[in-house]
């Protein structure tokens, strides 16, 4: 969302007269034309002016002098200036504004969430203007907040600010208790809506918007719960004119946008939304329900409303809906409430199958910086030595790393990864690890294939190659020493037979994934590449071939190209193994 900015131009009257706002522009170019005039018809004594530029993050003004000039040079301490307020709205017109409505709806939270409306409806109906005022202290306390955050960036007394704040809202209600009275605020049902938006397009005076969220407020007054308010809503949606004429354009825009901003609102409420998408097991279930939506599949066992939600967002008619969704899915990503708080390995699993399947709809809604931040900073939460160590427990320290992987493969950011690796580490390179290999009664290749699988997936890792490699080595290591006690190549090499067996037995071994890559897969290769040196190994092979064949004889180039093709398993290039073998 870009960045609301507006120019507020004050004037000082006098020699020592205090600024006093003048009027509010939205160019620059035209802020600082307007100071200048007014300098010059001899109007002010001091013209400035101030860029406010709304923050999203905390719904305050930051507030900027561009231009300031003065025919009496006052020299003021900056404590002693009277600071001009620094209100986010000047009239009750901006209080109906994106941002006004995004601030007060995080104010009211619980005001809306009770009686199951959006800030729209709240605005632009008397009787619930009525009740929230009845709260008293709801309403005071909203209006406190924002003037202390605005407080903090000015030094204009909170007091002041309150006051400003109460009389600005106090003219807003007053102004819709007015028009409900005088029978301003027009009445539509199903199927009135089209007929409506184009009377208010005709009349023009930049009220349109205002009386249609009005009828369409009140409409929605007979709504029994979220799932049927979004359905009435889409309803009203599905009156627009179809027509591209420009008359009908106008129509159209009016109703697609009122209704879109409402759902959108309704889908940024947390009460809202676990209604409308009904219970899950957990936020894992709840988020991937809530993805679905987003790329616009039904969801089993939704209601009408959400399943004409689901419909539209396929066809991507709601934008500002789809946005809110995209918002609430990074601000779950990002939040600490765990997905699977019971199992980290379910937990991993649901993180995968989400990002696998949001994805999907990065684009226009969703960038991929914000998706890959959020999912960087959920896998951080994953790779603290207090959750890593509950997720091993006391397992074997082969099923220690086996499962630290896994934790590996399913989590992302460079500096997870590292937090990760200093957490492996230490467990190979403690005595426990090397035992439970070197002097295990299990069998010496099953071992060595386990090591070997292990190594495998540190390779596929996405490790820092220094890291990476320390690890595998660490591994090959451990399987040179289980190799060496065990005494594998050397029970191989003084077995009877020929070279082309023993040959055949080490390639097995080498390109089946059963050795570790580095010091006993070089050894493998330096014993094979032996063999295929012996005279008579060329004729030997042909012949064992022959006879596994049955007695028939193969075709020799395909018998080489197989042989290649086994030696580069084993990670003997065609040439060297072209250059060794004997005839």
């Amino acid at each position: 969302m870009g960045q609301e900015v507006h120019f507020e131009i004050f004037r000082r009257v006098g020699a020592r007269g205090g600024w006093s706002l003048h009027e509010v522009r939205s160019g620059r170019d035209e802020a600082i034309r307007i100071a200048q005039e007014m300098m010059a018809g001899e109007n002010a004594t001091g013209v400035k002016v101030m860029k406010e530029t709304y923050n999203d993050e905390t719904g305050d003004f930051l507030s900027l002098k561009i231009f300031e000039e003065g025919h009496n040079q006052v020299k003021l301490a900056p404590a002693e200036e009277d600071v001009p307020h620094a209100l986010p709205c000047f009239k009750p017109d901006d209080l109906y504004s994106y941002h006004a409505r995004q601030t007060m709806t995080r104010l009211l939270a619980d005001f809306l969430a009770r009686n199951k409306v959006t800030i729209t409806e709240l605005i632009h109906r008397a009787d619930l203007l009525e009740k929230f005022e009845a709260t008293g202290t709801a309403y005071q306390h909203a209006v406190q907040k924002v003037a202390v955050a605005q407080a903090s960036s000015t030094k204009t007394p909170v007091q002041q600010i309150i006051k400003s704040l109460n009389e600005l809202t106090t003219q807003a209600i007053n102004r819709v208790y007015r028009d409900q009275r005088a029978g301003k605020f027009p009445e539509a049902g199903a199927g009135q809506f089209a007929d409506l938006a184009r009377r208010l397009c005709a009349q023009g005076g930049g009220e349109a918007a205002y009386l249609f969220n009005a009828a369409l407020a009140n409409h929605l007054k007979a709504a029994n719960g979220w799932d049927e308010k979004v359905g009435m809503l889409i309803a009203v949606m599905e009156e627009a004119p179809k027509e591209k004429t420009p008359e009908q354009e106008a129509v159209r825009k009016l109703i697609l946008t009122s209704v879109d901003v409402m759902i959108a609102e309704v889908l940024g409420g947390s009460a809202a939304l676990h209604e409308l998408m009904g219970a899950a097991d957990n936020l894992g279930q709840a988020l991937m329900n809530l993805v679905s939506l987003f790329l616009g599949k039904p969801l089993t066992g939704a209601r009408d409303g959400l399943l004409a939600l689901t419909s539209h967002f396929a066809a991507d008619t709601l934008p500002n809906a789809r946005t809110a969704v995209a918002h609430r899915l990074v601000a779950e990503f990002k939040a600490n409430k765990r997905l699977c708080p019971k199992s980290m390995v379910e937990e991993l699993k649901m993180l995968r199958k989400i990002a696998n399947s949001i994805v999907l709809g990065v684009g226009k809604y969703m960038s991929h910086e914000d998706l890959v931040a959020a999912f960087t900073l959920r896998s951080k939460r994953l790779v603290t030595p207090e959750g890593l160590g509950r997720h091993i427990g006391d397992a074997p320290p082969d099923e220690k790393l086996d499962q630290l992987l896994f934790v590996e493969e399913n989590i992302i950011g460079a500096e997870n990864k590292r937090l990760l690796a200093s957490f492996i580490l230490p467990i190979l390179n403690a005595a426990p690890f090397e035992t439970h290999f070197v002097t295990a009664k299990t069998p010496v290749l099953t071992r060595l294939q386990r090591l070997a699988q292990l190594q495998a997936r540190v390779r596929r890792s996405g490790f820092i190659d220094v890291t990476r490699d320390e690890i595998a080595a660490k591994l090959d290591s451990v399987a040179v020493q289980v190799e060496a006690r065990g005494r594998l190549f050397e029970s191989i090499e003084a077995r009877p037979g020929s070279p082309v067996e023993k040959a055949q037995t080490l390639l097995r071994l080498a390109a089946g994934g059963m050795l570790t890559e580095g010091i006993l897969s070089a050894k493998a290769r330096d014993l094979i590449l032996g063999h295929l040196s012996q005279p008579g190994f060329l004729t030997g092979y042909m012949a064992a071939q022959t006879a596994e064949a049955g007695g028939a004889k193969p075709d020799s180039e395909k018998l080489m190209a197989g042989l290649m093709e086994t030696l580069g398993k084993a990670g003997i290039t065609a040439e060297t193994g072209l250059k060794n073998i004997a005839a």
